[in-house]
């Protein structure tokens, strides 16, 4: 249901355009979901295994959208080999690394306070407290930096966007270049 732009150009990329709204598709998923309670005797019937590697799979496909992994995955990358990003084009590599580091403490200490049973009730009060983290690190970085960092926008449209800005940069610098050439002309 995906429309894209027919290209013209050989070994150009199709635009995205928008998606053709329909309503059968959920209507079949939501339907299937209500019998599944008249399935059950059936659906029993899977093994384990199959529906572990089914959510494994799914859960590892998944990550590869997810930007905290992709942070992580620079860390052991050498700086020319490293993808082209929009917050590597705006934030330096030691910037991003800082804070993939402190996400990663963060992290980690709700980890350990989640799996010491003595201190295991406090779980709710430290993810409160990851607010307080969260604005300390105004603090650290930049309001740009941030902005390009903690946004929960996915990678692909941040790159459209980012391309459309500059197209319209482009527009406006050629605009004002040829008004100045009329009015020499003129």
């Amino acid at each position: 249901m995906k429309l894209e732009s027919e290209t013209a150009a050989p070994g150009e990329k199709p635009k995205f355009l928008g998606v053709r709204e329909q309503r059968v598709t959920g209507f079949i998923v939501f339907l299937f979901i209500g019998l599944s309670v008249f399935l059950t005797k059936y659906l029993g019937l899977i093994p384990m295994p199959v529906l572990y590697g089914v959510f494994l799979y799914m859960g590892i496909s998944s990550m590869k959208e997810i930007q905290l992994i992709s942070r992580i995955l620079l860390i052991f990358m050498p700086e020319k080999y490293q993808p082209d990003y929009v917050y590597l084009q705006h934030v330096s590599t030691n910037r991003v690394h800082l804070f993939t580091l402190i996400q990663l403490s963060c992290l980690a200490l709700l980890w350990i306070i989640k799996s010491i049973k003595k201190i295991s009730i406090l779980f709710p009060i430290m993810v409160l407290a990851l607010v307080g983290a969260r604005k300390a690190m105004d603090y650290i970085f930049t309001r740009k930096e941030l902005e390009y960092l903690d946004d929960v926008m996915p990678e692909v449209v941040k790159k459209e966007i980012e391309q459309r800005k500059n197209s319209e940069i482009d527009e406006s610098v050629e605009v004002r270049l040829i008004s100045m050439f009329d009015d020499v002309l003129n």
